[in-house]
């Protein structure tokens, strides 16, 4: 049996004709960045996240570079986040040229630690003036940057709890969590200061190409991003300050729009696969691997990732059955090479370092039928008892 790890056709296949005829709507009109169809994805986006506003941009990245830019982030501040996600939850941080701090995250939700980032903040932070500072290097923190890994929503109150308390910024990077939600119904992208959404093709809601959103309650930031995502123009040629081009192109709206009526549906149905192969792994009884753990509120299940200490081996194993898994992350950030400046001993983030070392993520996709779920569980199992 095959089994990829996503198989984006048969989504695309249902949907194809209202896709076509959109895109030829679109083509007729012309109107090809920004536009009405980008005003009516980010109305929808924000309606749905619980936000007031929505600003398209180019990606999930330039969502969170954009997002910084904002809360005007530079050179002698630090952000905090974690060092257990895509690069580029990092990388906007120093591509600003200011300083990534890493907390570690927990171990059950892989999430950044509201614990660890509290004895961060105890131990080796002091306040002067009313801003918090790191004692080690004069940087001058000012936000946090949680990030929804996987789907999961990040323990939220903890964090706005701590920013309040130490003058903080907060950023939600929510690129794997669109319509995950709080046990109280509070939605991904709006407990923050701003949200970020990614419409990679490989997300819940996937575009035809990067694509990107942030969302805000706040108007005052929501105008500021608008602005910033045009080189900071306004009125058009005339700068009062520097942005960048991370407008989003209508030809992804239009594709977004036709998807996001169907994204419910996708995540019940993600949530269900994700059900089915938590029973498959309690009937197989093995101890060599640990299931996602039990999460609070709405989990959307971008990815179902377990652990194994034979990671490595069980994945080439999988690839001789046909079964696709991806490792989401080999290497934890801090021990990137283009972060060697920041100083870290490799074994500061041991839950980080172990996530690393140990997780495995298995095809999760609405369209996976019960029998690929069966025989990606049966394979597991072949492989330990062997």
């Amino acid at each position: 049996m095959h089994v990829p790890l996503l198989d984006l056709r048969s989504q695309y296949a249902s949907l194809k004709p209202a896709i076509q005829a959109a895109i030829e709507e679109l083509c007729d009109s012309q109107l090809f960045v920004l536009g009405p169809k980008v005003e009516e994805l980010e109305r929808r986006i924000a309606g749905y996240s619980k936000a007031d506003h929505g600003i398209g941009v180019s990606s999930g990245t330039d969502a969170l570079l954009v997002a910084l830019m904002a809360l005007d982030i530079g050179p002698g501040d630090a952000v905090i986040t974690s060092p257990y996600t895509f690069f580029a939850t990092a990388g906007v941080i120093a591509r600003l040229n200011a300083r990534p701090v890493f907390c570690d995250i927990d171990p059950d939700s892989f999430n950044l630690s509201p614990a660890a980032v509290t004895s961060f903040i105890e131990t080796d932070c002091e306040t002067r003036d009313g801003a918090l500072f790191e004692r080690a290097t004069g940087a001058r923190i000012r936000a946090i940057v949680p990030v929804h890994l996987y789907g999961r929503m990040a323990e939220m109150d903890a964090f706005s709890s701590l920013a309040k308390r130490h003058g903080l910024a907060v950023v939600e990077d929510a690129a794997q969590a669109i319509g995950a939600e709080t046990p109280g119904g509070a939605r991904a992208g709006s407990l923050g200061d701003i949200g970020c959404l990614s419409f990679f093709p490989t997300k819940n809601l996937g575009a035809f190409g990067d694509a990107g959103m942030c969302v805000t309650s706040d108007a005052r930031l929501a105008e500021r991003l608008s602005v910033l995502r045009v080189h900071g123009g306004k009125p058009k040629y005339h700068h009062a300050v520097i942005g960048g081009n991370f407008r989003l192109d209508a030809l992804q709206a239009v594709v977004l729009l036709e998807k996001l009526g169907r994204l419910d549906e996708w995540t019940a149905a993600r949530q269900a696969n994700a059900a089915h192969y938590d029973a498959l792994f309690a009937a197989a009884a093995l101890d060599e691997v640990t299931t996602p753990a039990a999460a609070p509120g709405r989990h959307v299940y971008n990815q179902y990732v377990i652990r194994c200490e034979r990671r490595d081996a069980l994945k080439a194993y999988l690839a001789e059955q046909g079964i696709g898994t991806e490792i989401y992350y080999p290497v934890a950030l801090h021990a990137q090479r283009c972060f060697v400046y920041l100083g870290y001993a490799a074994d500061a983030f041991p839950e980080s370092s172990r996530a690393a070392a140990e997780t495995l993520a298995l095809p999760i996709y609405p369209e996976l039928t019960a029998a690929q779920r069966a025989y990606v569980v049966a394979r597991i199992a072949e492989f330990h008892d062997a």
